[in-house]
């Protein structure tokens, strides 16, 4: 991968921007009641006002604007009439297009009770096992700068998620971003210090953590796109588009750290 050029790197965060957005009005419309299909919906409808496009319409055979997962579901979940109940772990996965640039983000939150949270043992899990996987992210992140290595990111990924007990998942990783939705380097979410790509700056990256509660294998649904826990664990899922920069990354797509 080269470093974008000052046109490409804004004509990226201006795609970022409309990213951003998109997601936090997902996060606003996941409730009780609510069909992945209307937080779909709500989505398209956020990106094309904000002069935006759909990147996953330059997959071939998709035609929604997100992914969304539920529980023991990981990515690529296609979104259906299934209506949210309170504790659900969803996950939203999306991609915007601006002026032929792509920017790629998720992100997983628990559907509330109404009124207040819904309470229990198995809340507070949840709640901890979003928590590891979003620090997990930012100390990904930390390391994409210029002069360390992909391998650097992906060690501090592994190192974040297994030492709470968790599990990556092995099989799906992160990647460049930009003229295309994927593009090279594969960023896994586990690795070795100091291997892999030398980074520079102007380099665009998609850092996911893709993991699970009890399991680093997944399995592919009767749909022919959604991946599964193989032990029907928690998945997990989140995911920002970066700028490597010479100190620190310029995060592309931006969320507050907790949500």
């Amino acid at each position: 991968m080269k470093s974008r050029n000052r046109y490409e790197l804004n004509l990226m965060r201006k795609s970022g921007e409309i990213a951003a957005a998109a997601l936090k009005k997902a996060m606003e419309s996941i409730n009780i009641g609510v069909t992945e299909v209307e937080v779909d919906r709500a989505v398209e409808k956020e990106i094309y006002r904000l002069g935006g496009d759909l990147s996953y319409k330059t997959v071939p055979g998709y035609k929604y604007a997100t992914c969304i997962t539920v529980n023991e579901e990981v990515v690529h979940g296609i979104p259906t009439e299934r209506k949210f109940q309170a504790g659900d772990l969803v996950s939203v996965d999306l991609a915007v297009m601006y002026k032929g640039w792509h920017t790629d983000c998720a992100w997983s939150v628990l559907v509330k009770g109404k009124g207040e949270s819904v309470k229990g043992k198995e809340w507070g899990e949840k709640k901890k096992f979003l928590e590891v996987g979003q620090q997990a992210l930012w100390d990904g992140i930390t390391q994409a700068v210029e002069g360390n290595r992909v391998g650097d990111i992906s060690f501090a990924i592994q190192q974040k998620v297994e030492e709470e007990g968790y599990k990556v998942v092995h099989s799906l990783v992160g990647h460049g971003v930009g003229k295309s939705l994927h593009e090279d380097p594969e960023i896994p979410g586990y690795g070795k210090p100091g291997t892999g790509l030398v980074l520079k700056e102007g380099m665009t990256l998609a850092i996911e953590v893709i993991y699970a509660k009890s399991s680093s294998e997944v399995v592919l649904a009767s749909d022919g796109w959604t991946y599964l826990s193989s032990d029907g664990s928690w998945g997990g899922l989140f995911e920002m588009s970066v700028i490597v920069g010479k100190k620190e990354a310029e995060v592309l797509t931006r969320l507050p750290k907790t949500g």
